[in-house]
């Protein structure tokens, strides 16, 4: 005799939907489940126990509210699922539900982000810890209904490793800091001891997010590009025309990503590398694909990288260097 799962009522045998409430007596799907690679971040005030232990329940919320809906608003500016408040502390992922490319960048990022927040608040703390690995995905959860998304190791390191960060720091792990170290600048750190792993983890401290000059392109090309010899020439007419004409000129590549859109870029600064008889002074930017005023982020990159400026380097500094 079917129950219904929502009223308790007992059912009909040939009953499809509770005699009582209506509400559909098919029993639910299984969980769907697959294995990703994903980055985790796990992020805790500091101290936050000793100061809440005289303080009135008001004024405790009072000081979690802010931090709560900062960091919320961060991970999620940033591309990331805020899976899980425990307590002070909050647990993100980044490549689950939806994954994108450069996932360890944007988890490092959001990382960066709430730090930079907490320095300049006197009255918070943080620690961050920021991993990269495989997990066990559940398809389908629903944070907000407290299930939890991912399971394995990775989650685990990150909650090791942001227990061993000092106040206001952003430790990442090895697969991070390889993922990352492209447009990411990192301090060594010692190795974390943590309970339950037999060997210590690497730690890295993440500092700041560094121009990305250069980086976008291949170093060197290790087969030929075949079959887009028209865009090439599209490429390099147009490049004939800012030379005979002395104007600017605008060429916009779309595809999907894996197409080639980088490569064709990379075989015109080639062209231009093995002229001799041009002097050009090549530079380049990138607009992020998330976050809020990212519409003149290639074009700042762009002044970056021209003045030596990387990351939130001093406004004097930057300053002086563009004059």
């Amino acid at each position: 005799m079917p129950v219904c799962a929502r009223c308790g009522q007992e059912n009909r045998a040939e009953a499809r939907f509770c005699d009582a409430c209506g509400a559909p007596l098919t029993p639910a799907p299984a969980a769907r489940e697959e294995r990703k690679v994903l980055s985790v971040l796990f992020a805790d005030l500091v101290g936050s126990t000793s100061k809440a232990e005289g303080m009135d329940p008001e004024d405790v919320r009072a000081m979690q509210a802010p931090y709560w809906q900062h960091v919320r608003s961060e991970l999620e500016r940033h591309g990331g699922t805020v899976e899980k408040f425990i307590g002070d502390a909050v647990v993100a992922l980044f490549g689950a539900p939806t994954a994108h490319e450069d996932d360890p960048e944007r988890a490092v990022r959001a990382g960066l982000a709430i730090r930079d927040w907490a320095r300049e608040h006197e009255a918070i703390d943080v620690r961050i810890g920021v991993t990269t690995g495989e997990a066990l995905v559940r398809l389908g959860a629903q944070p907000l209904a407290g299930e939890g998304m991912a399971s394995g190791d990775v989650v685990n390191t990150a909650s090791r490793l942001q227990a061993a960060a000092p106040a206001n720091v952003v430790l990442v792990d090895e697969t991070t800091r390889r993922a990352t170290r492209a447009t990411i600048d990192f301090a060594d750190r010692e190795p974390v001891s943590a309970k339950g792993k037999a060997e210590p983890i690497s730690a890295w401290e993440a500092l700041e997010a560094r121009s990305r000059f250069g980086v976008d392109l291949f170093q060197h090309a290790r087969t030929p590009l075949v079959g887009r010899q028209l865009e090439l020439d599209v490429l390099n007419g147009a490049l004939r025309r800012v030379h005979e004409e002395r104007s600017p000129q605008l060429v916009t590549l779309v595809g999907v990503p894996g197409i080639g859109k980088s490569r064709l870029v990379y075989e015109l600064m080639q062209a231009i590398v093995d002229d001799p008889t041009g002097i050009v002074t090549w530079r380049q930017g990138r607009s992020l694909p998330y976050g809020d005023g990212v519409s003149f982020w290639a074009l700042a990159e762009i002044v970056k990288a021209q003045a030596g400026v990387l990351g939130r380097a001093a406004h004097a500094a930057a300053r002086g260097r563009g004059h």
